[in-house]
């Protein structure tokens, strides 16, 4: 079994922990700390907290996104003065890649406007009526992901979701299948999905400032959330390292006394 970090920083354990409150019913879980997922090509992928690895290696440098540059990324924030001490405290954080923008992109779009547990829900339940079971499942990963193809062909109007966005899916899909790019040309796709898929593929400035985890991070920092998209000029080409830090802060307790804009 391979092992991928080549940083020592790297916070695999973190990343994990990302995937785990997303993982998708059939396609993902994680046990005893262990992440593993169903791949478009029926394999399965295992990635420990370790960063150690069985099936597609390819696959998993793309979630633990190994092509990132730690050194240039430290160096860019953190010096930050909003950034900086979170960035010196845990240099490896990042949000994790996906193996399938496909899958990435539906599953952004399922997430719309609902909560995360509910947007596993939906996922799953179309994983289960159209996803390919595995020849080989291991635990409780036992599907593919629905392909573009599969979901393509779905009465929107027969899907438990509001009827545009339910449009919305079936066009994507079907713009998927035929090779088109995630784009805002596409109905149901905005700014925060384009950036969020972006931000998932390996785009290392992709930047959510709309997003509420990203605008409460602002404000656990003590910054003006209203202002994110200027705050975020000083964080380039590195903004998609941001975010992640910037979640962290959001899920840290909140500060004592008057917020503080670091940039004021």
């Amino acid at each position: 079994m391979p092992r991928l970090s080549h940083h020592p920083a790297l916070a695999a354990a973190e990343l994990i922990d990302f995937l785990a409150r997303r993982a998708v019913p059939g396609v993902e879980e994680v046990v005893d700390g262990v992440y593993r997922r169903s791949l478009a090509d029926g394999s399965v992928l295992e990635i420990t907290p370790d960063a150690d690895v069985e099936g597609d290696v390819g696959a998993a440098r793309a979630i633990l996104r190994l092509d990132a540059d730690p050194a240039a990324i430290e160096a860019r924030l953190g010096g930050d003065p909003l950034l900086g001490p979170l960035v010196r405290a845990a240099p490896g954080r990042r949000v994790p890649g996906h193996p399938d923008v496909a899958e990435l992109a539906v599953r952004a779009l399922l997430g719309q406007q609902i909560s995360v547990a509910a947007a596993r829900t939906l996922a799953g339940r179309l994983t289960a009526a159209l996803g390919a079971p595995l020849a080989a499942p291991r635990g409780g990963v036992t599907h593919s992901f629905p392909t573009p193809a599969a979901l393509a062909a779905l009465d929107p109007e027969s899907l438990p979701m509001p009827r545009a966005r339910g449009r919305a899916l079936v066009r994507l899909a079907a713009a998927l299948a035929d090779g088109e790019p995630v784009d805002e040309r596409l109905p149901g796709i905005g700014p925060w999905t384009t950036a969020y898929v972006a931000l998932r593929s390996g785009d290392d400035d992709a930047f959510l400032p709309t997003d509420l985890g990203v605008r409460h991070g602002l404000s656990a920092l003590g910054a003006d959330p209203g202002r994110a998209a200027e705050l975020s000029a000083a964080w380039r080409p590195y903004r998609g390292f941001a975010v992640a830090h910037l979640w962290a802060a959001a899920a840290m307790p909140p500060r004592r006394g008057p917020a503080r804009d670091a940039r004021a």
